[in-house]
């Protein structure tokens, strides 16, 4: 039986430091599909070409120039969760799509995506990575974190979808939401600075 997250959770940035767990938690399938949590930064055709290991390779090579682009959660020493989020201008997809396009011109940081492994869904790991996110965000000196959560019409919501984040642990987090274009994507917000 795995630890219980409702227990304290820790949070690392992901750094050449602590890759490898990076490389534990996201297994052989780069979490889903070789994603490596590349597909917001990269055009749809260069993400497609590199699927699996050449993600694995340009993330990698991200975080060894210096980038932090999320944190990772702990129980003891096993890791757990992802959680990615930077200024969204590191998002390209975001700037390019009608439902997630800019809400004003505030500067905000993004989270985009997260990832928790199998044993430890629906226990309250998402929750904790978005206040993990803000905290990490007002400790950069940002000012708003913003999420693209996703509200699904039926429940439960397969995982390999539920990437975004789902909106109930949004708001279970503090943020609130600040736009809806779509019926199942509200955009959420925390100010945290």
């Amino acid at each position: 039986m795995s630890p219980s997250p409702t227990r304290q959770l820790t949070f690392r940035p992901l750094t050449p430091e602590t890759w490898s767990d990076f490389e534990t938690l996201f297994g052989a399938n780069g979490a889903c599909g070789g994603c490596w949590c590349r597909w917001w930064q990269l055009p749809n055709k260069q993400f497609e070409a590199q699927k699996g290991a050449g993600n694995r390779q340009a993330m990698r090579a991200v975080v060894e120039g210096g980038a932090v682009p999320g944190l990772l959660a702990y129980a003891g020493e096993v890791p757990l969760g992802w959680v990615a989020m930077e200024p969204r201008v590191a998002y390209g997809r975001l700037t390019r799509s009608k439902i997630l396009r800019p809400v004003d011109d505030e500067e905000v940081w993004s989270v985009v995506c997260q990832f928790v492994a199998k044993g430890y869904r629906q226990r309250g790991v998402s929750t904790q990575l978005l206040r993990a996110a803000a905290d990490y965000v007002g400790e950069q000196g940002g000012r708003i974190v913003e999420g693209y959560a996703v509200e699904p019409k039926k429940s439960p919501m397969p995982a390999a979808f539920a990437y975004h984040g789902l909106a109930a642990a949004f708001r279970a987090a503090g943020y609130t939401e600040v736009a809806r274009r779509s019926e199942t994507r509200p955009i959420m917000r925390k100010a945290v600075g």
